[in-house]
């Protein structure tokens, strides 16, 4: 079982080249690099992922890679490398963030060369992993990080976590992308769905969020906040914060919702609703889709965790979507009319959607923050409204997509992964609405 600490976590604001990180402490057995890449949106990022140590660029590095795509699978190796060539796999999607996770062994000794494991998936459904060598008997205390050439996307993260031996033994479940403890509790962190097992009766401390509703097309509302349910600081829809769970050393399913997609672009229509994220009886209900003008038509948001942004057509009003009580709010009202066409904000964990104006599409209702891992973090906004003129609504506090605007329209933004925030509604035929964010699910226990 491994057991991650947090030593560092960059997260892109805008297209970037690089990613460096230095000083990094000796006092871990392994590091762990988790990449969720984005590409670069108007120049396509090339799909390679290139590691380097201590600022080496000569040719020591070498690695050998296995790559299948569910029919065909094939090997090859590369030396004398001036980097680990972690990753080679399909240009990274502007829209669907691309994971790696990166293990490099032993990084902090100085009898033995380095070697990296990685794995990862990319959006196109290849699969590949790497063995990486760096002939050097040096400690890291650097990593740089970069594509083979372009810029790594606005919202691409990175995080470095090290990897203590001795503390693997004291936690008290299995299962998680990563575990952390900072001495008071474990954390077991869900990006994707798997199973969580403690090995001895323990009380368990949650955050359950759903996936995002993607936001409709054609002045379509935004998508709703996938359900937020949590033990610590707040909870979803008001509610009160819930009661942790007593549980046994058994194994217990984990299900991290996956965001809805929104409708695509040259089209008109509804959004997709999100799917719900379960951990042993808690089930947070994926986030209803955005509304639309359909063939004139104002076309009401959907119901869900929290509800999608009602679209806007040639006339009446298209209300928003329900949240679900203890989870999330409702979305807004859409604006209907011949010209002045808006679609509504979709509904957050922590506030309504806004209701559009003429021209002006609403904002999506604000996330909640909880500090389950001991900082405060925010999630579950709900996606901003689409509009067929310049007054697209942004999205809600917590990660949730802006829309967009004008004729011709630019897709609208996705929900940000792993918050189960709505996608933005798009604009006109042109316009798409933008994905849902996937959920997570965390789980916390005292050491």
């Amino acid at each position: 079982m491994s057991t991650y600490s947090p030593i560092a976590s960059v997260t892109l604001s805008s297209a970037q080249s690089s990613v460096t990180f230095s000083g990094i402490p000796q006092t871990y057995t392994d590091l762990v690099l988790v990449s969720n890449i984005l590409g670069n949106v108007g120049s396509p990022t090339d799909y390679s992922l290139k590691l380097t140590f201590n600022n080496d660029g000569t040719s020591v590095y070498s690695v050998t890679k296995l790559t299948g795509n569910g029919s065909t699978a094939s090997s090859a190796r590369n030396s004398n490398l001036a980097y680990v060539a972690a990753w080679d796999q399909g240009y990274y999607s502007t829209t669907q963030p691309t994971t790696i996770i990166s293990n490099v062994q032993n990084y902090s000794n100085t009898t033995t060369n380095k070697t990296v494991l990685t794995r990862g998936n990319a959006a196109s459904t290849a699969t590949q992993a790497t063995v990486g060598l760096w002939r050097s008997t040096s400690a890291i205390t650097r990593l740089d990080v970069a594509p083979e050439s372009g810029n790594f996307g606005s919202g691409s993260t990175f995080n470095l976590y090290g990897v203590d031996a001795e503390l693997s033994a004291q936690a008290k479940a299995y299962g998680g992308d990563t575990i952390t403890t900072d001495g008071t509790y474990w954390y077991h962190t869900f990006y994707s769905s798997g199973t969580f097992t403690p090995t001895q009766a323990l009380t368990a401390d949650y955050l359950v969020v759903a996936g995002g509703g993607g936001g409709g097309a054609n002045t379509g509302g935004g998508g709703g906040a996938g359900g937020l349910r949590c033990t610590v600081t707040a909870t979803g829809g008001g509610g009160s914060v819930e009661s942790a769970l007593s549980l046994t050393a058994q194994a217990y399913t984990i299900t991290v919702g996956a965001g809805g997609s929104g409708k695509a672009a040259g089209t008109e229509g509804v959004g997709n609703a999100g799917s719900n994220s379960v951990f042993s009886s808690i089930t947070s209900t994926g986030g209803g889709y955005g509304g639309a003008n359909i063939a004139g038509t104002s076309t009401a948001g959907g119901n869900g965790g929290s509800g999608g942004g009602g679209g806007g057509g040639n006339s009446g009003n298209a209300a928003g979507g329900t949240g679900t009580s203890n989870q999330g709010y409702a979305g807004g009202t859409g604006y209907g009319s011949p010209s002045q066409q808006a679609a509504a904000g979709g509904g957050g964990a922590g506030a309504v959607g806004s209701n559009a104006a003429a021209n002006t599409g609403g904002t999506g209702g604000n996330g909640v923050a909880t500090s389950i891992t001991g900082s405060s973090v925010t999630y579950a906004g709900g996606g901003g409204g689409g509009s067929n003129t310049s007054g697209a609504g942004s999205g809600g506090s917590g990660g949730g997509g802006a829309g967009s605007s004008g004729s011709p329209g630019a897709v609208a933004t996705s929900g940000t992964a792993n918050t189960g925030s709505g996608g933005g509604g798009g604009s006109w035929y042109s316009g798409g609405g933008g994905n849902g964010g996937s959920g997570i699910v965390i789980v916390r226990y005292a050491v």
